[in-house]
């Protein structure tokens, strides 16, 4: 399925802001190049997943609006070392002050998208999904999800504002599950989902019962929650939408994703690609 990315207001200032940081006042090579016009190329150095191709041309167009990219592979598809990834042709300073920062991203989000294939391949046939969490860079987060997406993964919240989740803290502070939820679910809107992180079989149980739409089961065994989660599935059997209720587990090792598979979870969720991914070695090539 095709991932799209969504250029917005937003998302060209931040652009624009890492172009700047890397020009400063200019780059100071420019005089060299001054009424060139070049073409060039990039090239994968090591196989992966490409993503981040599509940030070249708003880059670039800061610099030189007549200036044209065209992509080989499109985001999210498997690339070996040496294959040439895209095509760009106009000003050459403007090529060579782009370069860095492109490159970056590209490098970055194109790592992320492939160590979530790798995890997502982990659970072909399982019917359970693979979702990201909110341990993203500040500043890259609608691009770091956007690569879980590339790689196969779901988008879990993006934000504070998308879903109501209560944590340990929550739970502590506000006086235990039930009244903590209650509260929340009195002023949050409607359309919002209301999930609970659980560390325990009780606090499990009781957010079933107190109505949330998903438990979180954090740092669970498989073992344990292959013995918990039918429990739960039978707790809410009884309540309005029952078949709503989302079973999350959380805490788990990349290399144990079969075994919670198995346990009758409908989702995984994991900052792995993210936070532990290498950056996929992409290079830009100058024609002659």
């Amino acid at each position: 399925m095709a991932v799209s990315l969504s250029l917005t207001p937003q998302l060209r200032a931040q652009l624009q802001a890492w172009l700047m940081e890397d020009l400063g006042r200019g780059d100071l090579t420019a005089p060299a190049l001054q009424g060139r016009h070049a073409r060039a190329h990039w090239i994968c150095k090591a196989d992966g997943l490409f993503c981040g191709g599509v940030l070249l041309a708003p880059l670039l167009h800061q610099l030189d609006p007549q200036a044209q990219v065209r992509l080989l592979v499109a985001e999210g598809q498997p690339v070996r070392a040496g294959e040439r990834l895209l095509e760009l042709e106009g000003e050459a300073a403007a090529l060579v002050a782009v370069e860095r920062t492109s490159l970056n991203l590209a490098m970055r989000l194109s790592g992320i998208a492939t160590a979530t294939a790798v995890l997502v391949d982990q659970l072909a046939g399982s019917g359970v999904q693979l979702a990201d969490t909110r341990k993203t860079t500040p500043g890259l987060r609608v691009l770091e999800k956007y690569a879980v997406r590339c790689g196969g993964g779901l988008n879990h919240r993006l934000g504070l504002d998308d879903a109501a989740m209560l944590k340990e803290n929550h739970l502590a502070w506000a006086g235990g599950v039930t009244q903590a939820l209650k509260a929340v679910r009195a002023e949050m809107p409607w359309p919002a989902r209301l999930i609970v992180e659980a560390e325990t079989a009780a606090q499990a149980k009781e957010a079933v019962a107190a109505g949330a739409d998903g438990v979180l089961l954090d740092e669970f065994s498989p073992e344990a929650l292959a013995a918990l989660v039918p429990g739960l599935r039978q707790l809410a059997a009884g309540r309005p939408g029952a078949a709503l209720l989302v079973l999350e587990a959380s805490g788990v090792q990349p290399d144990q994703l079969r075994a919670y598979a198995a346990t009758g979870i409908d989702l995984i969720s994991t900052s792995a690609p993210i936070t532990r991914s290498s950056w996929l070695d992409l290079s830009m090539r100058f024609e002659a």
